[in-house]
């Protein structure tokens, strides 16, 4: 089923965008290109892997850069789109093209702890427990409808650096998972 196209949006490293890439193959899909906003390393481990780049810079004409974002989101011609450690919110025009097929992962388990600062947030508040969790985007913060979610125990001592790591290694499972249940059709997209 490699004709199940996925585009990731990415603008960090790229841990999460590599995950699903070295596992394309087994899943059946084929990552047909990975958008940023900016040079980022995860453009760099595209490239390395053979899979189209593409940077859409961010303007201040945040309207303008949605619609250059839906451009390229349409010419790659996307079967799902995976909002990997995407820092940026998706705007109307992007979200009335293409939503229903936009998934996003998250660093906590929602609707715990939306937001940029999830696992600091997820400390700050004493919890025993946090977690990983696949959602599809709508057009507010991570509110959109629940996929799947991995629990992650926070143990004594953590920091930020160290629970996030932990958190990253269990969302690179979860999402691999997901994106091969929605390419084999075990997930309806919306």
């Amino acid at each position: 089923m490699a004709n199940f196209r996925v585009v990731v949006l990415a603008s960090g490293t790229g841990t999460l965008f590599a995950a699903l890439a070295n596992q394309a193959g087994q899943i059946g899909i084929q990552i047909v290109g990975l958008i940023s906003e900016a040079e980022v390393p995860a453009c760099e481990r595209a490239r390395e892997l053979g899979i189209p780049v593409t940077v859409v810079p961010l303007l201040e004409d945040r309207i303008k850069w949605d619609q250059n974002l839906a451009t390229e989101l349409s010419r790659l011609k996307p079967s799902l789109i995976v909002s990997a450690g995407f820092m940026k919110i998706l705007g109307p025009v992007v979200l009335r093209f293409h939503q229903g097929k936009i998934i996003n992962t998250h660093p906590a388990l929602l609707p715990d702890f939306p937001g940029a600062h999830a696992v600091r947030d997820a400390l700050a508040a004493g919890v025993s427990q946090t977690g990983a969790t696949i959602h599809f985007v709508d057009k507010g913060v991570d509110t959109g409808e629940v996929i799947g979610q991995v629990k992650v125990k926070v143990e004594p001592g953590d920091t930020e650096v160290s629970l996030h790591e932990r958190i990253k290694q269990a969302e690179r499972e979860l999402l691999v998972a997901t994106v091969s249940d929605i390419a084999n059709g075990k997930v309806t997209l919306k």
